[in-house]
């Protein structure tokens, strides 16, 4: 018996999870710009692998909304529009009140600490100044909480569904905002509330804190002409 029977072999689903990884880290980070056209023969070519795990690959990634698939025109990362970022947004303040909802009564002392932690590893990164991606990881993160912690299995999942396009929304905004990260008081308040006995306050908050986010994201992107129709 051979002495490396423990090694598993890497087969088309090994090799999808990871063009998978690699090719939503490059939307992601903005290395392939929005609208722009993909093709098979490239990614496989610059990738190094075979069209049947890239297939795969980009089936989930099209699932998910960073890479659009158009019959007789071919494949594209997607595009910013002003209706995709409205839908996002107003779509997310739902869910992370939802979470709240969810989530509220089931709040220990052990889990605000966790709240309070990963805000300040937020802030940390942020005063480094040097990795926006990380910060914007982490921003996601910090809002991960109520949805980890509601216990919803269908809200959990819709959560990491979208994940993958608020990641690549925020890294348009911080670029076209020239910053490493968000303000890092930019979360006292939510932190402060999340951690606070008024629920009512708490979902309040959401709907400024959102409809903020999304104006200002809409007015730098825009600054920038890189907001365009659907």
């Amino acid at each position: 018996m051979s002495s490396l029977g423990n090694i598993e072999p890497i087969d088309d689903r090994t090799i999808r999870r990871q063009v998978v990884q690699q090719l939503k880290a490059l939307i992601i980070a903005g290395k392939m710009t929005p609208g722009q056209r993909l093709t098979e023969q490239e990614l496989a070519k610059s990738l190094g692998v075979s069209r049947s795990p890239l297939r795969e690959a980009i089936r989930e990634l099209v699932d998910i909304g960073l890479l659009i698939s158009m019959p007789y025109k071919g494949l594209f990362v997607r595009s910013v529009a002003r209706k995709d970022l409205e839908e996002i947004y107003s779509l997310r303040t739902m869910m992370e009140q939802f979470a709240f909802q969810q989530c509220w009564d089931r709040r220990t002392e052990q889990s605000l600490d966790d709240l309070r932690q990963r805000n300040r590893n937020l802030v940390h990164t942020i005063d480094q100044g040097v990795d926006p991606e990380r910060a914007i990881a982490e921003e996601l993160t910090l809002h991960a909480w109520c949805y980890e912690l509601a216990n919803h299995k269908l809200l959990q999942q819709a959560w990491e569904r979208m994940k993958p396009n608020l990641h690549f929304y925020f890294s348009l905004h911080q670029r076209a905002h020239s910053r490493t990260g968000p303000f890092r008081q930019a979360h006292e308040v939510y932190v402060e509330l999340a951690c606070g006995d008024d629920l009512d306050a708490m979902l309040a908050h959401l709907t400024d804190h959102m409809r903020q986010g999304l104006d200002t994201t809409i007015s730098q992107i825009e600054s920038k002409g890189t907001v365009g129709t659907p």
